[in-house]
């Protein structure tokens, strides 16, 4: 499995396993959480991807319950989880209205509580869920680096910024900004030309990539899905690896986020690797997606 040095002692699996479905499978007992973090491990997948909003706030904890029976294995992944919203559900069920707080107070807080739901010593990527139109990025940026030299985060990033909005928090900071996981897929592929992957191409910043199967709007994609169905049989697998494996092309270094609570497709989110893709069937699929020839 390729890995993307973020820090000098940090690095995540190109491949990121997602977690925002955890709470919907049936079975949430520790012992299938823990099956599904061993077969990504089983394929060198090591990262998996959080957020204390997850689940109306119980995903976190889903985790924690799998890594307290199961002594190593948190020494065998990096986590990645994010803050700042505030929906009325769970924890914040007195809440008036959602909201985003970028208040050092709140960060703070939310990683003490991630830290304790995930029975972890230290959060390894740190994001800020969305951009917040309140923010004050001397405040927000001063609380991100002293979680930093604190320890219990060892890198952090954004979420769906802008690159205007990250440059401004960045501003503010001693601790570099790792990472911004933007949506980004064949249907939603507006990053490719709006700024947001040449921005942290600039400046070699690793990108990670939401939602890169489009929440299954690409399995009824017409002539697109029909494209990806030929070159997954060709290529020994089926369509949603070809999908990564269109990502994965770009040279950004792009890391897809990929969540699914089937065990049997777990395990194959590794095919993505052995797709071959060249400029011309990355053009293909890109015209598919347009819907019409680039310019």
């Amino acid at each position: 499995m390729e890995r993307a040095l973020l820090t000098p002692d940090l690095s995540l699996s190109r491949l990121v396993y997602g977690m925002w479905r955890l709470g919907d499978d049936p079975d949430t007992s520790p012992a299938h959480v823990q099956a599904k973090v061993e077969t990504c491990l089983a394929q060198g997948i090591t990262t998996m991807d959080q957020a204390d909003i997850y689940g109306g706030y119980t995903a976190e904890a889903l985790l924690g319950a799998a890594l307290r029976q199961a002594p190593g294995l948190r020494e065998r992944i990096e986590i990645v989880t994010k803050c700042d919203i505030v929906a009325p559900v769970g924890r914040h069920a007195g809440a008036r209205v959602k909201y985003y707080d970028t208040s050092a107070a709140h960060i703070t807080a939310s990683v003490e509580a991630s830290l304790r739901e995930m029975a972890t010593d230290r959060i390894d990527l740190l994001l800020i869920h969305r951009p917040d139109p309140l923010i004050d990025p001397d405040e927000t940026g001063a609380a991100l680096d002293g979680l930093v030299a604190s320890g219990k985060v060892r890198a952090v990033g954004v979420s769906n910024f802008r690159p205007w909005d990250m440059d401004l928090l960045q501003s503010r900071m001693t601790a570099r900004l790792v990472t911004n996981q933007i949506e980004l897929s064949l249907t939603a592929h507006a990053a490719l030309v709006n700024g947001d992957l040449a921005h942290l191409h600039q400046h070699k910043i690793a990108p990670m990539a939401w939602s890169p199967l489009a929440g299954g709007a690409l399995a009824q994609a017409g002539a697109l899905r029909a494209k990806l169905d030929a070159l997954g049989l060709a290529a020994g697998t089926d369509w949603s690896a070809v999908a990564i494996a269109w990502l994965l092309h770009h040279p950004a270094g792009i890391l897809p986020v990929l969540g699914t609570n089937s065990l049997a497709r777990i395990a194959r989110i590794a095919d993505a690797l052995h797709v071959p893709m060249d400029r011309q069937t990355w053009y293909e699929l890109y015209t598919l997606a347009l819907g019409r020839e680039v310019a």
